[in-house]
C-alpha cells in the first residue's frame, strides 16, 4: 500500500470573485415596511430577484408590496420566512430578539440576513450600542441555532434605495459570516444589486464593528448633508 503522493499538485484556490448564480432565489425582508426593509425589496425586485415583504401584519405587507410593484408580495412574516431560500432581517432593533424568537421554527434552515444596528440616539447623536451577545448578528445566531446567520447591507442608506430616479448605488455591502458558501451567496446578492459589491469582511464576531459604523456615518450625512455609504479599496 502506497502513501498518497504529497508532491502532487493541489487544485488551484477559488477565485473569491467567483460567485454563486443566485437569481433563482426567493428573498424574504422581514421588516419589510420599514424604510430600510422597503428599500433594499425594492433594490433587489428591480434586479430581478422574487421578493417577499414580511410584516406582522399581513395586511401592512400586501399594501407596501403593492405600492412597490415589480412582482413583490406582502405575507405576515412567519409565512414570508417560510415561502423564502433568504431571509433578511430588517427589524427595529428593539424589536430584533422578539422577532426571530418567534420564528425560530420558520427560519430552521434557511439563510438569514442580518442588517439591524443597535444604535441609540441622544442629543449629541447616534451611538453604538453593545449587545450582550456582542452583536446584533450574534445575537440572531444565539437566537436560530438551526439557521446559517450571516451580516450584511448595514451601511446603505434607505433614502437612495428608494429612489426610483437612481439607476445606480455606488457602495461596497460588508458580509460576514462563518461559512464561505454562505457569505457568497450574501455577496452574489448585494452584486445583483447595480452599483454594489459584496465584500467578505470576517466572522460574525467580528460584526460589532461593522454594525457601530452605522453611527459615524450618521454623523457624516448630518455634517455633509450627503448619503455616505464605503468603498473598500485595492480590492
Amino acid at each position: 500500500m502506497t502513501s498518497q503522493d504529497s508532491s502532487a499538485p493541489k487544485p488551484p484556490a477559488k477565485d473569491p470573485r467567483d460567485l454563486p448564480d443566485v437569481s433563482g432565489l426567493v428573498v424574504g425582508v422581514l421588516g419589510g415596511t420599514g424604510d430600510q426593509g422597503r428599500g433594499l425589496a425594492y433594490r433587489l425586485a428591480r434586479a430581478g430577484q422574487k421578493v417577499i415583504i414580511g410584516s406582522r401584519a399581513a395586511e401592512r405587507a400586501r399594501t407596501a408590496a403593492a405600492e412597490l410593484g415589480l412582482g413583490i408580495e406582502g405575507a405576515e412574516n412567519a409565512e414570508c420566512a417560510r415561502r423564502s431560500d433568504v431571509v433578511i432581517v430588517a427589524v427595529p432593533w428593539d424589536g430584533h430578539a422578539k422577532t426571530l424568537e418567534a420564528l425560530r421554527t420558520e427560519l430552521a434552515g434557511k439563510l438569514v440576513i442580518d442588517c439591524v444596528n443597535p444604535l441609540g440616539f441622544d442629543k449629541k447623536g447616534a451611538y453604538a450600542l453593545k449587545p450582550e451577545e456582542g452583536s446584533a448578528a450574534e445575537q440572531a445566531a444565539a437566537l436560530l441555532p438551526e439557521s446559517r446567520v450571516t451580516a450584511a447591507f448595514h451601511h446603505l442608506s434607505a433614502v437612495l434605495l428608494q429612489d426610483e430616479s437612481i439607476e445606480e448605488i455606488d457602495t461596497d455591502v460588508m458580509v460576514l459570516g462563518e461559512v464561505r458558501t454562505d457569505t457568497d451567496v450574501v455577496q452574489a446578492l448585494a452584486g445583483r444589486i447595480p452599483g454594489m459589491r459584496g465584500v467578505f469582511a470576517g466572522r460574525l464576531r467580528n460584526a460589532h464593528q461593522v454594525e457601530s459604523l452605522v453611527a459615524n456615518l450618521i454623523s457624516v450625512n448630518r455634517r455633509y448633508k450627503a448619503h455616505a455609504g464605503l468603498r473598500v479599496t485595492d480590492v
